[in-house]
């Protein structure tokens, strides 16, 4: 009886958002069928990537510009994110056990590169709270907001919560302007030859798939030389970030957001800042 009834339960979610499903399934085939792009500007190589024209065309459909997808079903979309992320995080677990001895030749040193997280909280968390964003901030600022960032805000905070909009706010962001920005990033470093190629390699790791191989492609062509250690060098870093990065947010980048949030907020937000200059001019009056 009770298998019948979640049955039920499975066909009548399915009737209730079939125009959902369906429409997700006709934007993959399409960015599919647009496939990957390769842009050349000068030394960088600009990488479009399938999923970046999905963003656009899910985007031109939702009820602010086109209107075909209703409030209902973005909601309801918005809680499937972390449903397709889920076979992302079992493979870096599956990485992360098969993977281990090369981690350990590879050396501490990619490791050192989650700090830059800290770099993030401080510079990013007071500039959104002076924007007047909230609890938003906490989500958008803890970390890089790849998948598995995403994943871990949902679970902990929930996929409606406001930390989860804040993560999902720069996840798409990287998406949109990330890869672009990387390949261009990459060989504007690369220009001033501060840094070694295999460096800059390490440094293209930042748990996102789709930016790594960006940096990577762009640093490839720039240093053919290096090109294979490059793009051994740049997987190793994505896979250590996706690894390591997780139980740095989990347990150093998010509790010290959370502590910055609480402290910054009442001094620098302009909605407190209004509301307490409101209560001393009555107070003065």
């Amino acid at each position: 009886m009770e298998k019948t009834n979640q049955t039920k339960s499975v066909w009548g979610e399915i009737k209730e958002n079939y125009r959902l499903y369906l429409s997700a399934l006709l934007i993959v085939l399409i960015a599919e069928l647009i496939g990957t792009k390769k842009i050349q500007a000068g030394s960088a190589l600009i990488v479009i990537y399938p999923m970046l024209f999905a963003i656009i065309i899910s985007v031109l459909l939702g009820r602010d510009l086109l209107g075909f997808f209703k409030e209902k079903e973005t909601k309801k979309a918005s809680s499937l994110v972390l449903v397709a992320i889920a076979p992302f995080m079992a493979k870096i677990g599956v990485l992360a056990g098969s993977n281990l001895p090369k981690l350990v030749d590879v050396g501490p040193a990619l490791a050192f590169q989650e700090l830059g997280h800290v770099g993030t909280i401080i510079f990013a968390l007071p500039i959104a709270l002076l924007l007047g964003i909230k609890k938003e901030a906490i989500g958008a600022t803890s970390s890089t907001c790849r998948d598995k960032d995403y994943g871990l805000i949902c679970h902990l905070y929930g996929a409606d919560s406001a930390e989860a909009r804040g993560a999902l706010s720069i996840y798409i962001i990287g998406f949109l302007i990330g890869t672009i920005y990387i390949g261009f990033l990459a060989s504007i470093v690369a220009a001033t030859h501060l840094f070694h190629p295999l460096a800059l390699a390490m440094a293209s790791g930042v748990g996102s798939g789709v930016m790594m191989a960006a940096a990577s492609s762009t640093l490839a062509t720039i240093y053919p030389h290096y090109a294979d250690q490059i793009v051994m060098l740049a997987g190793a870093s994505d896979m250590l970030s996706a690894i390591i990065g997780i139980y740095f947010t989990l347990f150093i980048s998010l509790p010290l957001t959370k502590k910055l949030y609480f402290w910054l907020e009442p001094r620098i937000s302009p909605k407190r800042t209004r509301a307490t200059t409101t209560v001393n001019v009555r107070k003065a009056g």
